[in-house]
């Protein structure tokens, strides 16, 4: 039976580069030294711990198990901490047996965990990847349940219409993991319902519908609202409301006044500002390229020229969002943030933030610019290109001549005909671009927001799904093939035989193998470190990927799908395959993710506010601007369907984009209303009166009322009850009050009321 390891720390011991001779010996003395003063930490925290070679040269994985005394010394404080902070607990003065009630899996590793990386001032060892005192620990992460991983997929795959329950990923990888597949799951059945209402719209009413819309935003408000009050009922189930207030603090923490901490908060705004500015100026670029530029190129290689808006795209976007997240990590470490959850938070809005515009600001230029004002940005375009005498218009046909005069005769005779521009002037290079403003304005598509919507709620989710599942298997195998070792699909987290790799596996000897029972238990051991190496080497899970997926999906939907109704079909089919993917990657492609307690998805629930919002503008101003304005239902579906972007055909788009803009101002309004009635209506109906209610009142006070009883403290009602009991053992039955000294007072001993109701009775 393999040993049973807790915890993994991944300790560096040389930095991976060539050393002189007095600078390895230096490296290494300090290595020692840290590592020497690891083990000790640990070992002085009642943990065991022993260090093991890694994979990679200059690499030791310190596996740490925690023994049973010192987990109920961790469940204890637990529970007083729990009990100070308001958390739901029971008899917080008991010892709490744990072999007749263990601690599920999750709540062991998140105490071990907690305990390991918290800092010294808050009962912790300190040891925090990160850290100033510990910088060659470079990460601490928790084993894979193969058991649980292959019965888990296993339920995905029987049930193959249905969802499973998630009671046992609570169990296993905690609150937050248990949350996120809680909100996809809750999001994906919500979905049915506005895929029902878009198929009918689809194929029955008109494009850009007033009454799908209304449904639409209507079905969005209720679906934000419904799950804040629905994670507000988890986390009274899992007795985790208000596990903010028990949260240690970071250990890269430092103390600072709060208008220091204000201000570099506020620091961080003017450099999202440049970089949203800098990506909002290259996706324009891109988008004018792309929709204008090479619709009027004619010459050789036009069939091609529409890959290159792609390629600038895959260029430069990526590139400027990996610049900008070192800045934003720098950023939100220099904000110096007390907790992990409002590190991750402020790091959230930072990314998600461009994240959003590189998503939306594509399909919003083709609504509000490419069909109001195709026209006259085309013939702008073709100005600006063809009929502007500048020093840098005339160097740029220069050099576009000296380029076609390189091709050969053959490809460029077609183009070589010599005509007149409409000002007189000859044009040898006409023919390589279209420059008759009628037949530019027909290349045009009518049908552009339809094809768009269509790629990010199709193509896109196919191509993620191969990101997440297919590209680390072919990843593998590449890193197989070239580390010597063969060709190997396998899985690095699927069991310890989980490796099937062609190439030779070494066998290493040992000389004090003596006995059968010797060798079987180093072969069992050398295959857990195996399996323990081949974790290592996998990546960390982050929630917020998958979350930035659901959300930006989220917001196709409740911004743009009144284009396309179809798109919330094709987001229900991707997300009952994104339920089981994700189980999938978690499972195979990443590290165990460390448990952690939470009561909300944070952030993410005031981005999905953010943008039902937003939809309530977005349709506003679509329907105003595209929906047909005469009664006849155009010929096919909306996918083919031309925009009417001109109420009149006489209409000014200026005039016309500035009415719109109103409407959806006033929207917006319209937004603020709707959402009041639907969260008072959903907080009567699932809120109010339900037992989670009840439930989170009674907790405020059982818990208080057990401890005074521990403590043998009488409360009013056991007090009231002596007091009864003493007055009825008295003679008379009654009990009074003692005086001043010690006598009874004739004041409280003699009543007038029943002498004053009977004389008025017999005046009566």
């Amino acid at each position: 039976m393999p040993p049973q390891v807790d915890l993994v720390l991944v300790f560096r011991s040389s930095p991976g580069k060539v050393l002189s001779k007095p600078q390895a010996r230096e490296n290494a003395r300090q290595a020692a030294q840290q590592y020497t003063r690891l083990l000790d930490v640990l070992k002085n925290g009642r943990l065991h711990a022993v260090g093991k070679r890694g994979e990679k040269e200059g690499q030791l994985l310190v596996l740490v198990h925690c023994p049973e005394s010192t987990l109920t010394r961790l469940v204890q404080r637990e529970r007083y901490s729990d009990f100070l902070c308001g958390l739901p607990t029971t008899n917080p003065t008991g010892t709490r047996d744990l072999a007749a009630d263990p601690p599920t899996p999750a709540d062991r590793l998140r105490l071990i965990h907690t305990y390991v990386t918290s800092r010294p001032e808050d009962g912790g060892l300190g040891v925090a990847p990160g850290s100033s005192n510990w910088d060659r620990v470079e990460s601490v992460l928790v084993l894979h349940d193969h058991a649980f991983n292959e019965a888990w997929i296993r339920a995905w795959t029987t049930r193959q219409l249905g969802f499973v329950k998630f009671d046992k990923i609570r169990e296993q990888f905690g609150e937050a993991v248990a949350l996120y597949f809680h909100f996809l799951s809750f999001y994906t059945k919500h979905l049915l319902f506005i895929s029902a209402v878009g198929v009918l719209f689809y194929f029955v009413s008109l494009p850009y519908s007033t009454l799908y819309s209304s449904i639409l935003l209507l079905w969005s408000v209720t679906f934000v609202e419904w799950w804040r009050i629905k994670q507000r009922i988890l986390s009274v189930r899992w007795g985790t409301k208000g596990s903010f207030r028990v949260e240690k603090r970071r250990a890269q923490y430092t103390p600072l006044s709060w208008w220091k901490k204000d201000l570099r908060m506020l620091a961080s705004l003017p450099v999202i500002l440049l970089f949203a500015s800098v990506l909002a100026v290259i996706l324009t670029a891109i988008f004018i390229f792309e929709a204008f530029v090479t619709q009027l190129y004619t010459g050789p290689g036009h069939r091609f020229i529409g890959f290159s808006p792609t390629i600038l795209f895959a260029a430069l976007v990526p590139r400027l969002l990996a610049i900008y997240h070192s800045y934003a990590v720098r950023l939100t470490n220099w904000e110096n943030h007390g907790h992990q959850s409002t590190h991750d938070a402020s790091l959230t809005i930072k990314t998600f933030s461009l994240s959003a515009i590189v998503a939306y600001l594509g399909i919003a230029l083709s609504a509000f610019v490419y069909v109001p004002f195709g026209e006259e940005v085309m013939a702008a375009v073709q100005h600006y290109l063809f009929y502007r005498d500048t020093p840098f218009h005339a160097t740029a046909r220069t050099w576009l001549s000296s380029v076609f005069s390189a091709l050969p005769q053959n490809v460029t005779a077609p183009f070589n005909a010599t005509a007149e521009s409409k000002d007189g002037r000859p044009s040898s290079n006409r023919t390589f671009w279209e420059l008759d403003t009628g037949s530019a304005r027909g290349k045009l598509s009518s049908t552009r927001l339809q094809d768009q919507m269509f790629a990010f709620t199709v193509t896109n989710q196919v191509i993620n799904t191969f990101l997440e599942i297919g590209l680390p298997f072919v990843m593998r195998a590449v890193t197989s093939l070239r580390s010597g070792k063969g060709l190997s699909l396998a899985a690095p987290a699927a069991g310890a035989n989980g490796g099937n790799s062609n190439g030779k596996k070494k066998r290493v000897m040992f000389e004090d193998q003596t006995g059968e029972a010797v060798a079987e238990d180093q072969e069992e051991e050398r295959e857990f470190l195996e399996r323990v190496k081949r974790e290592v080497a996998l990546p960390d899970y982050e929630l917020f990927a998958d979350y930035s997926e659901m959300v930006t999906q989220f917001g196709y939907v409740a911004l743009w799908s009144t284009i396309w109704p179809l798109a919330p079909v094709m987001s229900l089919l991707n997300n009952w395959l994104e339920l089981r993917s994700d189980a999938f990657k978690i499972t195979v492609h990443v590290r165990r993710p460390i448990p952690t307690r939470t009561d909300t998805i944070g952030p993410w629930l005031d981005t999905l506010t953010f943008l039902t919002w937003l939809g309530a503008l977005t349709n506003s101003a679509l329907v105003y601007l595209f929906r047909p304005r005469d009664q006849c239902k155009p010929l096919g579906t909306s996918l083919s369907h031309a925009h009417h972007h001109l109420s009149t055909p006489h209409a000014a788009p200026q005039e016309y984009l500035m009415s719109a803009l109103l409407i959806a101002l006033g929207a917006s309004h319209g937004y603020i209303l709707l959402r009041m009635f639907v969260r008072h209506t959903l907080e009567r109906m699932l809120w109010r009166g339900s037992k989670e209610e009840r439930e989170a009142e009674r907790v405020e006070t059982v818990v208080k009322e057990q401890y005074l009883r521990s403590l043998g403290v009488a409360d009013v009602v056991s007090a009231e009850d002596r007091d009864k009991a003493q007055a009825a053992e008295s003679p008379t039955g009654e009990r009074s009050a003692p005086g001043p000294e010690g006598e009874f007072s004739a004041f409280w001993s003699r009543d007038e009321g029943l002498d004053e109701l009977t004389r008025g009775t017999k005046e009566a």
